[in-house]
């Protein structure tokens, strides 16, 4: 039984539900998941776990992701991207470039973001996209988030200079929306903005140079071993062979030396377990193979 990561090139149009249902029948397994939801007008990177690696995801979606965008400013829409209605349109011609530049500034680093009212956050038990849509006006509290870098690449002048599309790359912790900075860096500049294009092309460790489209994975299907995927994620311990059937067996071991979750191999490469110190022993947070089970 395969079990790796497939680190996937999400193509426009399609729901992270898609891909994950796409996967399942190239892989030949139903136990299939992914790390991050990407909306469906975005592209880029989606992580997909199949069979045991699905086990690593909740350690992914909290890591770092990288984003290309493009924003445009002068309108502001429901959604706040192309594919909402436009509420409002105010001409940015006289937006300088060094104003924009001073707005990301602002928008960099700790900050409180208030979500877009059409993320899939959900509002007394339901998500709050689905309140909008039934013509709900849902109120969503902001939460802190860091946008490590918002950088500026190029801006172009659309409709007669009346809005302007400005290309960026912006690195940030999880749980940032690229569109809500989108809509708040128009807010800034008092002339609304909204997202017009979306890529993802950085999640953790794992790039767009290791991505490959659904074209690609019909052809040959292509996993990042468990393993591997293991070691370019965590810390790594090296286990000794009395050390990996204490684990197995869910057995703690001496302690690593470090507060970091870690991921701990047998002597033969096979990943036993993530383990953690607690009270001076490392304990086995996620045991990967019982003893005498290949990981």
């Amino acid at each position: 039984m395969l079990s790796g990561l497939v680190i996937v090139d999400k193509p426009r149009g399609w729901t992270s539900h898609d891909v994950v249902g796409r996967v399942r029948r190239l892989a030949g397994t139903r136990k299939v998941g992914h790390a991050g939801t990407l909306d469906p007008m975005a592209t880029g990177v989606l992580v997909v776990g199949v069979n045991k690696a699905t086990r690593l995801l909740s350690h992914i979606v909290g890591t770092e992701k990288t984003y290309t965008a493009t924003i445009r400013l002068g309108q502001r829409t429901v959604t706040d991207d192309a594919e909402g209605e436009v509420l409002e349109e105010r001409i940015a011609a006289a937006v300088t470039e060094q104003q924009i530049r001073d707005a990301a500034a602002r928008l960099t680093g700790e900050i409180l973001q208030i979500p877009s009212s059409v993320s899939a956050i959900k509002v007394a038990g339901e998500r709050s996209y689905a309140r909008v849509r039934a013509g709900e006006e849902v109120s969503l509290a902001a939460r802190p988030v860091t946008i490590h870098a918002f950088l500026i690449h190029a801006i172009r002048r659309e409709r007669g200079g009346k809005l302007q599309d400005v290309d960026v790359t912006v690195r940030c912790s999880s749980g940032t929306y690229v569109r809500a900075l989108a809509r708040d860096l128009g807010a800034d500049l008092g002339v609304g903005g909204h997202l017009t294009a979306l890529r993802r092309i950085q999640v953790g460790p794992y790039g767009i140079e290791q991505a490959h489209t659904l074209e690609q994975l019909a052809e040959h299907f292509e996993l990042l071993p468990l393993s591997d995927a293991a070691r370019s994620l965590l810390p790594v311990r090296e286990l000794s062979g009395d050390e990996t059937v204490e684990l197995s067996f869910g057995r703690r071991i001496p302690a690593t030396g470090s507060d970091s979750l870690t991921a701990a191999f047998a002597p033969d490469g096979a990943l036993v377990a993530l383990v953690k110190d607690v009270a001076g022993q490392a304990k086995p947070e996620l045991v990967f193979a019982a003893h005498g089970e290949d990981a």
